[in-house]
């Protein structure tokens, strides 16, 4: 974990993207990416539920073994889905059981709220990253995703919460979907690298889904994402290409 925050020192961005399967993991890996996620937004891109908050401990772990059987150099992280953290007793329980699973590192979502579970974590051993901003956890009380940090209570609010995880042991934080300006203050201000997910680039880091990134998952992209690929029209071009040939009777 020094080695990410001497990359924060150099100016040297990290890199992160999210893989939930064996293939996708050992592409990214072979790819050179630094950080690997099993998210829990595998319930949307891959299991098809509305949002994050179906996705099951039993789930996370599947995936997680999944992904680990691709990794061999970046550091795979997987996330804590929702209700398996809500002590510090269950968060080293359920961390301990997605370590088990292949896991390097763990996250949770939520900033000084969690500092119990955060410390109960690190504590046990147990390399953790962060997660504060908008937290698609708690999507269905918040009425939907928005961008953080638009008051000067919730940026004071978002900085406090940076240094909470900090000093609780994070090696690490994500800034989901918070003001650039706001996002850069932060990174300024503390010591552990900051990842962003539409919060600008002033972040230490950068993550996406890769589903986003590559155009897998087609229905809905997120604004902040600019795909670099377009698999899902490939996909489709291939799958109509085999209807026709064996229905004409062609060579497959």
């Amino acid at each position: 974990m020094k080695d990410f925050r001497q990359m924060k020192q150099r100016g040297e961005k990290i890199t992160a993207l999210t893989a939930y399967d064996y293939p996708t993991a050992r592409l990214l890996d072979e790819s050179g990416i630094d950080i690997i996620l099993v998210g829990d937004s595998v319930g949307m891109v891959v299991l098809g539920y509305q949002d994050t908050t179906r996705v099951t401990l039993e789930e996370m772990l599947h995936h997680t073994r999944a992904a680990a059987r691709g990794v061999k150099q970046a550091l795979l992280v997987a996330d804590m889905p929702i209700h398996s953290y809500n002590a510090p007793e269950q968060a080293v329980e359920t961390a301990k059981r997605l370590v088990d699973a292949g896991a390097q590192a763990v996250k949770l979502e939520g900033g000084a709220s969690h500092v119990a579970q955060i410390e109960a974590i690190t504590e046990a051993g147990i390399t953790f990253m962060a997660h504060i901003g908008m937290l698609p956890q708690s999507v269905r009380e918040e009425g939907g995703y928005r961008v953080k940090g638009r008051t000067q209570s919730e940026a004071e609010t978002l900085l406090a919460d940076a240094h909470a995880v900090e000093k609780a042991g994070a090696f690490s934080v994500v800034l989901e979907i918070v003001l650039a300006d706001v996002a850069k203050q932060i990174t300024n201000a503390i010591d552990i690298p900051t990842i962003g997910i539409g919060s600008g680039e002033h972040c230490d880091g950068q993550i996406l889904v890769t589903h986003d990134l590559i155009g897998l998952f087609p229905w809905f992209t997120p604004k902040f994402v600019s795909p670099e690929a377009r698999v899902s029209e490939e996909i489709r071009r291939a799958a109509r290409a085999f209807i026709e040939k064996t229905r004409s009777g062609g060579k497959i």
